[in-house]
């Protein structure tokens, strides 16, 4: 059988999580359409789906074929229309993980325009603060504000993200104001737990200084670690856009503003450029055009 056109009946059953409605999409019987899955997975001597007369899902090793499939599928519609000199029209869904603290209208407000422009893209956006491994999982791309990514990553700068050092009024007052990037060291401190070590550098006026922190909370959340801020757990490390309603209400105090813990670009990762489809290529030039200062992150 045509392994090529099983794929693409593969997609279209579980897209529609039906047979019989997958079948009058492509044109085919129901028979046929059972017959091509059976021959994806006599091929590759795995169960793809999890069928009776009530229920259809996916295996874990269909869900891993499965994307790959769709990734082939809609590489093969841009070689095709590019042979033909056609347009290539970005469609389909860009799944893709972002940092929690990118929850924000400004960046809804994106989506939404990039959809006005690209109406057949819709978006499957991860964003629960885990570190999500891109190609195990499936994603086209991540949102990532780090220095430092994996060597096999492609990353593209989108914008600078500036981190401000903040505590709460009623810390301050009971534990005293830090007047030196040293004094760290001796205050209770919110740390972000994906970042793994509980050093850390700050540039501050005296050059670079390397901070071992005693750290009482740590999460993967920053809206946890901006809460313990503003009721007086301690010092949090956090992006500008996140803190700046609170710093406004004089909830929280930005201290030691002559420092910077994290200067830290937002990046735009994935996996290779020779493979990129329309889709992800062009969300990610809209982004680059479009997030070019910190104001932008503001909630």
């Amino acid at each position: 059988m045509d392994t090529l056109l099983s794929m693409k009946v593969l997609v279209a059953v579980v897209d529609h999580a039906s047979f019989v409605q997958a079948a009058e999409h492509l044109g085919l019987s129901k028979a046929m359409v059972s017959k091509h899955v059976m021959h994806l997975e006599n091929r590759l001597g795995a169960r793809l789906l999890n069928r009776n007369s009530r229920h259809l899902s996916v295996t874990e090793s269909g869900r891993v074929y499965l994307e790959r499939c769709r990734a082939m599928l809609e590489e093969l519609d841009e070689v095709e229309a590019t042979v033909s000199r056609a347009t290539v029209t970005p469609r389909g869904t860009i799944r893709f993980t972002a940092p929690m603290w990118l929850a924000t209208d400004y960046f809804t407000q994106l989506l939404r325009e990039f959809r006005e422009h690209y109406p057949d893209v819709t978006f499957d956006i991860d964003i629960s603060g885990r570190f999500v491994d891109i190609v195990e999982e499936g994603f086209d791309l991540a949102l990532r504000a780090s220095r430092t990514l994996h060597p096999n990553l492609i990353a593209r700068p989108l914008m600078t993200i500036p981190f401000y050092i903040v505590a709460s009024p009623g810390y301050l007052e009971r534990h005293g104001t830090p007047e030196q990037g040293s004094d760290l060291a001796r205050h209770s401190m919110l740390a972000y737990s994906l970042i793994r070590s509980n050093e850390f550098t700050l540039s501050g006026p005296e050059g670079e200084v390397k901070i071992t922190i005693n750290s009482v909370l740590q999460s993967n959340n920053e809206s946890l670690l901006l809460s313990a801020a503003v009721n007086d757990m301690g010092i949090a490390i956090l992006p500008g856009g996140l803190v700046e309603r609170e710093l406004g209400q004089g909830h929280l105090t930005q201290i030691l503003p002559g420092y910077t813990p994290l200067n830290s670009q937002l990046y735009a990762v994935y996996t290779s450029r020779r493979y990129l489809s329309a889709k992800v290529r062009t969300f990610i030039d809209f982004l680059s055009d479009r997030m070019e200062c910190p104001e932008h992150l503001r909630s």
